[in-house]
């Protein structure tokens, strides 16, 4: 058999350029709560992560518990602002109306934040199945390999057979474990020196810089798998 059965799609930096958007935010929120963050050292600390694993990680460095309203604080700021900031990563129109497999989305983020983007990239109709949120459909988010599974088990597709799109290292992680082929992108308008590095590192069998790397990768390589 050639080519994957089903590509699972990350959101935030792989569908939506959104990382950027939600980590200064996020910054933002923390700074006034009285942990000073700056945007690249959220990056680091908590791209790709659900809010309920990044909990734990804030309080440690905060010290204490986080004030009630920071998360309904980010939640509502990255609404407002994806209301004339949001745009799809670059490419990724064009690859999603070019390709032929059955897709599905398997993210950290809320389904209401997904939705949103997609009906504002007028692509909610392209995909197959549900919406799959480690915030909702999971106990163990990325980088446990509990998503990936679930949205493969419920699209009724074997692991090796699906190809997984990933920009963070959390993610990668999560799809590597799950044992499907794992694509690092580095389209997102958050990308660093060093991401592609470290993507490799989390196990990405594959780190493009772009949608037409991928699609030229698939043209020549129908059939690879890990």
């Amino acid at each position: 058999m050639n080519g994957y059965d089903l590509i699972i799609f990350d959101y935030d930096g792989v569908v939506a350029d959104s990382e950027l958007l939600n980590n200064r935010v996020l910054a933002e929120v923390l700074t006034e709560a009285g942990l000073p963050t700056t945007p690249d050292e959220s990056i680091a600390a908590y791209l790709g992560r659900r809010w309920l694993d990044c909990v734990p990680l804030i309080e440690g460095r905060l010290g204490g518990r986080i004030p009630v309203h920071v998360h309904s604080d980010w939640s509502r700021r990255c609404h407002e602002r994806a209301a004339t900031d949001l745009a799809p990563v670059p490419g990724f129109l064009d690859f999603l109306a070019s390709r032929t497999e059955r897709r599905c989305i398997a993210s950290s983020s809320p389904v209401a934040w997904i939705e949103m983007g997609l009906d504002r990239f007028g692509v909610a109709e392209t995909f197959d199945g549900p919406i799959f949120s480690a915030a909702v459909h999971v106990t163990r988010g990325k980088p446990h390999p509990d998503l990936f599974l679930h949205a493969a088990d419920a699209m009724g597709v074997e692991p090796a057979r699906a190809l997984v799109i990933e920009d963070t290292t959390t993610g990668v992680r999560a799809g590597a474990a799950a044992g499907m082929t794992v694509i690092g992108l580095l389209a997102g308008g958050h990308v660093r020196d060093g991401h592609a590095e470290q993507l490799t590192a989390a196990g990405a069998h594959h780190v493009l810089p772009d949608y037409a790397a991928i699609t030229a990768f698939l043209t020549t390589n129908p059939g690879e798998r890990r």
